[in-house]
C-alpha cells in the first residue's frame, strides 16, 4: 500500500515539474530575447538557483518538525502565487527581468522544501531493497527539464508564454489535488513528532554532525559534491560546444538527445534499482560518466557529441539514485530532512562554482590558446583540434579525466566501501 502512495506522490511531482520546466524554458527565452545579455540571462538562471542553495539546512529542518505534507502543499502554493504572478505580468504586458528572477528565486526556495520532505518521505514508505528504483524513478524529472526546449518551442509558437504559465498551474492543481487526498500514516509524515526540540540555531546544524556521526557518510557526501562540480562544467559547457561547429539546430536536436538520456537511466534505474552494492554502482558509473565526457572532445561531430551527451546523462541518475539510496537508509528517519537539506545545499554549492570556473577559463584562456598559432596548438591542440570552440572542449577533456580520478578515490576508501557491507534498515511505517 505505501508503494501505491509513493507512486502517486511521484506521479504528481513529475506532472508539476513538466510544467514548472516549460515556464522556466518560455521565461528565459523571453529574458534573451528582450535584453540580448547572456549576463543577464546568467543572473536569472542563478537567481533562481542560489536562494534554495542557501536555505537548504532550514528547510530540512522545517521538514523534520513540522507536517511534511503541510510543508509540501504550502510552498508549492507560494510557487503558484509567484507564477501566477508572472502570468499576470504577462497578460497586462508589464513584466521586467527583475520580475522574472525574483520569480525564480521564490520558485527555487520553494522546491528545496518540496524535494527535501519527498526524500524525507521517501524512505519511510518505500523499503530498502527499493529505495535505488525510487531514486530513479525520481530523476526523470531532470531528464524532462533538459528537453523541456523541444516541448516548450513548440507550445510558445502556438499558445505563447501566458499558455505555456496557464498550463504550469493547470498541473499544479492536478498535483495538489493528489498530495491532499493520497492518505498518508503519520509516521511519514511526522516522525519524530514526540522528540524534544533544541534551540533553532543549534538544530541548523544538527544534519551536518549526524552525517558526520555516521562512517562514510560525509565522504558520501563529498563524492555527491565533486560529482555536481564535474556535472556543472559540463552542462555550462556543452551548448556553446555545439554551436561551435553547428547551428541552432542541431543544438536544440543534441540537446534532446541529452535529455532523452537522462530519462532512459531514471527509466533503467526504476526497473533495476541498481546493483546490489550500491557504493561500487555509484563509482563505477562516475567512472563511465567521465569517459563520457572524454568522447565530447575527441573530434567536433554532432552525432558524436550527441552520443556523449546521451550517454553521460544516462549515468546521471544512476549515480544519485545509489548515493540517495546510502543515505535514506542509513540516516535516522527523524533527522532525514536536516541530512537531505544539508547534502542539497552541499552539493548544490558546487554548481555556481562550476559554472564561474569553467566558463572564463574556457573563453579567455585556453580558447584563444588553441587557435590556430595560438600557444597550446602545438600541444593539446595534437589532442583536442585547433580552432573555435577547442578551448571548450580542452576544459570538457579535463573535466572528464577528474571524473575519472574522482571515481579511483572512491573506489579505493575504506569508509566508502564499508557502506556497502553494512547495511542498517531504515523501518518502513
Amino acid at each position: 500500500m505505501n508503494i501505491v502512495r509513493f507512486a502517486l506522490i511521484w506521479t504528481a511531482s513529475l506532472l508539476s515539474s513538466v510544467g514548472s520546466s516549460l515556464t522556466t524554458f518560455v521565461l528565459g527565452v523571453w529574458v534573451y530575447q528582450t535584453t540580448g545579455s547572456p549576463t543577464e540571462f546568467a543572473l536569472v538562471v542563478l537567481s533562481g538557483m542560489l536562494p534554495g542553495i542557501l536555505i537548504g539546512p532550514f528547510a530540512g529542518l522545517v521538514v523534520d518538525r513540522f507536517d511534511r505534507r503541510k510543508v509540501m502543499i504550502l510552498t508549492d502554493c507560494l510557487a503558484a502565487v509567484s507564477t501566477a504572478a508572472v502570468g499576470f505580468l504577462i497578460w497586462a504586458d508589464g513584466l521586467a527581468v527583475w520580475h522574472v528572477a525574483l520569480a525564480g528565486a521564490v520558485s527555487g526556495a520553494c522546491g528545496v522544501f518540496h524535494l527535501t520532505a519527498y526524500q524525507a518521505m521517501t524512505p519511510l514508505l518505500i523499503p530498502e531493497r527499493h529505495l535505488g528504483r525510487a531514486n530513479g524513478l525520481m530523476h526523470l524529472s531532470s531528464g524532462i527539464q533538459i528537453a523541456a526546449p523541444v516541448l516548450g518551442a513548440t507550445l510558445l509558437a502556438t499558445v505563447g508564454m501566458a499558455g505555456v504559465v496557464a498550463i504550469d498551474l493547470s498541473t499544479f492543481g492536478v498535483a495538489m489535488l493528489a498530495l491532499l487526498l493520497i492518505r498518508l500514516p503519520a509516521a511519514v509524515l511526522r516522525p519524530n513528532v514526540a522528540a524534544e526540540r533544541p534551540a533553532v540555531l543549534e538544530d541548523l546544524g544538527a544534519g551536518w554532525r549526524h552525517l558526520r556521526s555516521r562512517t562514510g557518510l560525509t565522504a558520501l557526501v563529498a563524492a555527491l559534491t565533486g560529482f555536481n562540480f564535474t556535472f556543472a562544467v559540463a552542462g555550462v559547457l556543452v551548448q556553446p560546444l555545439i554551436l561551435s561547429f553547428a547551428g541552432p539546430g542541431v543544438l536544440g536536436v543534441l540537446m534532446f538527445a541529452g535529455g532523452a538520456g537522462m530519462l532512459a537511466g531514471g527509466l533503467v534505474m526504476g526497473a533495476w534499482g541498481g546493483p546490489r552494492r550500491k557504493i561500487g554502482g555509484m563509482t563505477a558509473f562516475m567512472a563511465l560518466g567521465g569517459v563520457f565526457l572524454v568522447l565530447h572532445t575527441v573530434s567536433p561531430s554532432p552525432l558524436l557529441v550527441g552520443a556523449a551527451a546521451a550517454g553521460f546523462l544516462f549515468t546521471l541518475p544512476v549515480v544519485n539514485g545509489c548515493a540517495h539510496a546510502v543515505l535514506q537508509s542509513r540516516v535516522d528517519p527523524a533527522l532525514l530532512g536536516r541530512a537531505m537539506g544539508t547534502v542539497h545545499t552541499l552539493g548544490s554549492a558546487a554548481v555556481p562554482v562550476g559554472y564561474l570556473l569553467a566558463a572564463p577559463v574556457a573563453e579567455h584562456l585556453l580558447n584563444p590558446a588553441l587557435l590556430p598559432g595560438g600557444a597550446l596548438a602545438g600541444s593539446a591542440g595534437l589532442i583536442v583540434g585547433v580552432g573555435e570552440g577547442r578551448g571548450i572542449a580542452l576544459v570538457l577533456l579535463l573535466d572528464g579525466l577528474l571524473l575519472l580520478t574522482l571515481a579511483g578515490v572512491l573506489a579505493a576508501l575504506p569508509a566508502l566501501r564499508r557502506l556497502d557491507r553494512r547495511p542498517v534498515p531504515v523501518p518502513v511505517a
